[in-house]
């Protein structure tokens, strides 16, 4: 006789490996530290905020090398659409349920993933060019024109601004779906598990070797310093 929790897994579909740990942890690690960027930034620790940003350009190289050689719902092939996948995704969530159903990143939000790494390596990057003309000059300072410092701290500045409404229409998105789809993002970010739908079917996710992630996490830590190191 099947078990309450048996028959409740049949009844709303199977859970299956969705996200792998390279992916969560980079994820969880990047939201801290943009928190820890923003807040020292904020607060003048100009120092904290330097090696916040140093953190992200390292998380987001990583980021972008595992979306062409990682796991399969973490590579840019996997969810990264065209205009009509994108309008079609649309249609499907109109219909809602298991219409609207992706294992990984849904195209529309596909936009946002892609968009706010771009943002963050140019954020990131850009820092390293920066200076307040007072106290705090970025690393990279040294190897610029003047003009060139000028411009990157003025993008700097402006691309913050971009980046808090990138991070506010991502938390608002992961809400909607929460309170309104019923679809819980946070908890498959968290545990990497989903519920696939009982009426649909489909084959767990190629995962890539977590010793493949951590090279390549060694390798973008390792060319952000030896930049660093060649400036100094």
């Amino acid at each position: 006789m099947a078990s309450g929790h048996t028959a409740t897994r049949e009844k709303h579909g199977r859970e299956l490996r969705v996200w792998d740990l390279p992916t969560r942890l980079f994820h969880w690690a990047l939201v801290a530290a943009v928190a820890v960027a923003i807040l020292s930034a904020e607060f003048g620790v100009l120092a904290v905020h330097m090696l916040a940003g140093e953190t992200v350009l390292i998380l987001v190289l990583f980021r972008m090398v595992w979306g062409v050689v990682g796991s399969q719902t973490a590579r840019f092939a996997d969810f990264v659409k065209g205009p009509r996948a994108i309008r079609d995704y649309l249609k499907r969530s109109r219909a809602g349920g298991e219409a609207a159903f992706t294992l990984g990143h849904n195209p529309l939000g596909a936009l946002m993933v892609v968009t706010l790494l771009l943002m963050l390596l140019v954020q990131a990057g850009s820092g390293l060019f920066t200076s307040d003309d007072i106290l705090i000059d970025g690393p990279l300072v040294p190897l610029a024109s003047g003009a060139t410092v000028a411009l990157l701290s003025s993008l700097h500045r402006l691309l913050a601004n971009g980046i808090f409404v990138l991070i506010g229409l991502h938390v608002a998105a992961v809400f909607f779906h929460l309170l309104v789809r019923k679809d819980n993002l946070i908890r498959p970010m968290v545990t990497g598990r989903k519920i696939l739908p009982a009426r649909l079917s489909a084959a767990e996710p190629r995962r890539a070797p977590a010793a493949l992630a951590l090279a390549i996490l060694a390798a973008s830590a390792g060319l952000v310093f030896l930049v660093l190191r060649a400036a100094g």
